[in-house]
């Protein structure tokens, strides 16, 4: 489990440079919790004042850290507070064990920096249903709070991958009233992806002041727009988790403004983005659009409806322009659709219209587009104004390679 596997295609070509956020450090060790040779633990600390959000999993099989975290999420405080994530092992389905670790780690960390413990935020991602190691956390704490850093955050974002074939980043910088305020972000997924909140693990950070219920709601609805737009599999995490800090040290207030809230949702549907491009196997990036739909809920449902398809996908990775899977889809979905209403496009190319194949159909300029990297597939329902995109890649034979030896 130590071997990195090969960069994906997709990848961008190198990790982003970051802005320090003041009030944020980050450190990352090499704990062993499953991989060898590699960084597997980052501590993220926040200053006193910060005030924090998220939003989590909502599956019925959700991780240890995951329910930790949702039942401290929503409390107001002035004390600082930490992050700490650890890859390898899931912490999810193990029982009283799990709960036990996730105590025996809040613990440690509390004593260390002298934040509480209600102050403590937890993750693991990795293999389900074993029992964390966390003694070998335990032990790595002195090394993580003494190497703390500003300049941390790529450190911390390598130091949480799984089967991610790179670190993922993204920064925005806006400016407020004269002053600019920075938001920084980092992101682990490639496989188990097909978010009911959040995507995986996604830590995001800003200078800005804001309040926490203000900020509770921005990063819920933009969630919605994001990370919550993204399939890479159909399969839905136990440990997906999106935690965001204000530091507030830039003395910029921001809970009214559309301009932070446009910045931030840019950073998280960036990340999302990323998480798409490493997609397990992937070699093609793809997005989804809908128009036409009854409802923005159907646009929605019918865009989720293609891009899990495993037809489609497959369809996808052998540069196969198979419109009649995408009609296979929208039918499927349940969302209100008309056979005779659909069109649907591959790029600029109209592939079908009113349920039949378009006049003037080239099969040979669609097959040619179908070979490209990037792809659009657009359909429109001709039943309303309802309308949504979605992003997601192909299925290879490589997304099988990956997780039929994921234990091994």
């Amino acid at each position: 489990m130590g071997n990195t596997p090969a960069k994906s295609p997709l990848a961008p070509k190198e990790f982003p440079a970051l802005p320090e956020i003041d009030g944020v450090s980050f450190a990352s060790v090499q704990a062993g919790v499953r991989y060898s040779g590699r960084a597997d633990v980052m501590l993220a600390r926040l200053s006193p004042g910060s005030t924090v959000a998220g939003v989590f999993t909502r599956s019925a099989t959700r991780s240890a850290p995951v329910l930790d975290c949702q039942s401290k999420i929503g409390a107001d405080s002035d004390d600082g507070a930490a992050i700490i994530v650890n890859s390898g092992n899931a912490n999810a389905f193990t029982g009283k064990h799990g709960a036990e670790s996730v105590r025996s780690i809040n613990g440690a960390l509390a004593t260390r920096l002298g934040v509480p413990e209600a102050r403590i935020f937890p993750a693991s991602t990795g293999v389900i249903g074993e029992p964390l190691p966390h003694e070998r956390i335990v032990d790595a704490i002195d090394s993580l709070a003494a190497s703390l850093s500003p300049a941390g955050i790529e450190g911390a974002a390598r130091a949480i991958m799984t089967t991610d074939t790179f670190p993922k980043g993204a920064a925005r910088e806006v400016v407020i009233d004269g002053k600019p305020v920075r938001i920084a972000g980092i992101a682990k997924g490639s496989g188990m992806i097909a978010p009911d909140m959040a995507t995986m693990l996604v830590y995001i950070f800003t200078d800005a002041q804001i309040a926490r219920p203000a900020l509770q709601s921005m990063l819920t609805r933009l969630t919605d727009r994001t990370f919550n737009c993204i399939t890479v599999d159909s399969d839905t995490s136990t440990s997906d988790s999106l935690i965001m800090g204000a530091t507030g040290a830039s003395g910029v207030a921001v809970d009214d403004s559309t301009e932070f809230a446009d910045a931030l949702e840019s950073l998280m549907l960036d990340l999302a983005q990323q998480v798409v491009r490493d997609g397990e196997g992937a070699t093609k990036f793809v997005e989804v659009r809908v128009t036409g739909a009854a409802t923005d809920a159907d646009a929605k449902t019918h865009a989720l409806a293609i891009a899990n398809s495993p037809l489609v996908k497959t369809a996808i990775a052998g540069e196969d322009a198979n419109w009649g899977r995408v009609v296979m889809a929208i039918g499927k979905s349940g969302a209100a659709a008309d056979r005779d209403r659909l069109s649907i496009r591959f790029g600029d190319i109209v592939v079908a219209e009113n349920g039949w194949v378009a006049p003037g159909y080239d099969e040979d300029a669609a097959a040619a587009y179908m070979k490209n990297q990037e792809l659009v597939i657009g359909v429109d329902i001709g039943l309303g104004q309802g309308a949504c995109t979605v992003w997601t890649c192909d299925l290879t034979h490589g997304y099988i390679d990956i997780n039929a030896d994921y234990r091994s």
